[in-house]
């Protein structure tokens, strides 16, 4: 755990999805978020499921010690190739754990986003927003995309068919420097592309203010860019994040409410 913060109405910039009630969201990566890829996992208190779509395919994990925990948790794994675990996040998310030792960078190897045309989908990451195409395999419909060879890599894959994005809500974050941030929306109004939200600043309480613009590509994938020399000051790690986290959960007795009144949480 990195950082944790708990918000008391919904983010201006749909960080925590359609929903205007109290959320929180926590930072989970192998290391700062400065050079390593990082999950912002969101709770909207009262939300019960999500419904997924095939928007979101999987993270990738290059780690023998994740695929040993899992094994001495008991944890679900099933062998799709020699070495490639599968296994479900709590929610059905999908994860694959490769049996190999950590990645010098970071264990997180890619991320796989469903797409319904692979040309169209490689042509807005590579041409519109700068990725370099690592590999492209146009018998498996695939392509692996990054900004850098340390970092981690988006793959796209081709789902055969349109995109569903369910009722669960997710989006790819990238820091750039805050005077790349006109750049991108102009371009990006100049190229008839989709910007969800235009250049804006966002608050967090005690904390540096970030500038962000928020685009969506052919397939409706959220893409947000921040500007990098606030973001830095913002994602600083937390060294009080994992108490910050436990508190939260103990505090949130929602799951025994709706069960003493016999409700359930809502579905998304």
């Amino acid at each position: 755990v990195l950082r944790h913060e708990e918000f008391e109405e919904g983010c201006k910039a749909t960080c925590n999805g359609p929903y205007d009630g109290k959320w929180s969201k926590t930072m989970v990566g192998y290391g700062p978020e400065d050079n390593h890829f990082v999950a912002e996992l969101t709770y909207n208190y009262g939300i019960g499921e999500y419904r997924l779509g095939n928007d979101f395919l999987g993270i990738t994990l290059v780690s023998s010690q994740a695929v040993s925990n899992a094994k001495k948790m008991g944890w679900p794994l099933k062998e799709i190739t020699s070495g490639v675990f599968e296994t479900e996040a709590p929610g059905g998310y999908k994860f694959y754990l490769e049996d190999k030792e950590k990645l010098k960078h970071d264990p997180v190897w890619k991320v796989t986003l469903g797409v319904s045309d692979l040309q169209k989908s490689v042509s807005y990451w590579s041409g519109l927003l700068g990725m370099k195409i690592y590999e492209k395999d146009e018998e498996k419909q695939r392509a692996l995309l990054g900004y850098a060879d340390n970092q981690c890599k988006l793959e796209l894959q081709a789902v055969g068919g349109a995109v569903d994005h369910g009722t669960a809500f997710g989006r790819i974050a990238f820091s750039c420097a805050k005077d790349e941030l006109p750049n991108i929306e102009a371009l990006m109004k100049k190229e008839n592309q989709k910007i969800l939200t235009p250049l804006v600043s966002l608050d967090t309480p005690g904390k540096a203010t970030v500038q962000v613009v928020i685009l969506a590509d052919p397939d409706g994938h959220e893409i947000c860019f921040v500007g990098d020399e606030a973001f830095r000051e913002l994602s600083k790690v937390d060294p009080n994040g994992d108490k910050l986290l436990d508190d939260a959960m103990a505090a949130d007795n929602s799951d025994k409410w709706f069960a003493e009144h016999n409700r359930k949480k809502v579905s998304a």
